[in-house]
């Protein structure tokens, strides 16, 4: 067996552990049930190098609410941790509507009004 198989068998053979409760959401601090739609986010976008650093899991809908109004330049530079983005005040309004929703609410997200790009 070459040395791929083999690593690929012992990571197929791994025990995973099951999780001891719902962990929350890093953004809206609801928990994510299992089932629910989810996504891992980059803290440093991988266009601006953040390939190997941390990610954190996010419902899918604040993972694409983070994505619509921040371009990643914005993300690279100020918002690589979840309190940053909790504290900003373009995602008061987003964070303030999704608390009172269940934690396996999903819902299409149109892009901001106010993120235009730069160049324009």
């Amino acid at each position: 067996m070459s040395r791929r198989h083999e690593r690929r068998a012992a990571r197929q053979e791994r025990p995973t552990a099951a999780p001891a409760e719902e962990a929350p959401c890093p953004l809206c601090l609801r928990p994510i049930p299992p089932g629910a739609r989810a996504s891992r986010h980059h803290l440093v976008p991988r266009l601006k190098g953040g390939t190997h650093q941390g990610t954190v899991l996010l419902h899918h809908i604040c993972h694409q609410a983070i994505h619509a109004r921040f371009t990643e330049a914005e993300l690279a530079r100020d918002l690589t941790d979840p309190s940053a983005l909790r504290s900003e005040p373009r995602m008061a309004g987003f964070l303030a509507w999704v608390a009172g929703k269940p934690p396996d609410f999903h819902a299409p997200t149109r892009a901001a009004r106010d993120r235009t790009p730069k160049w324009r």
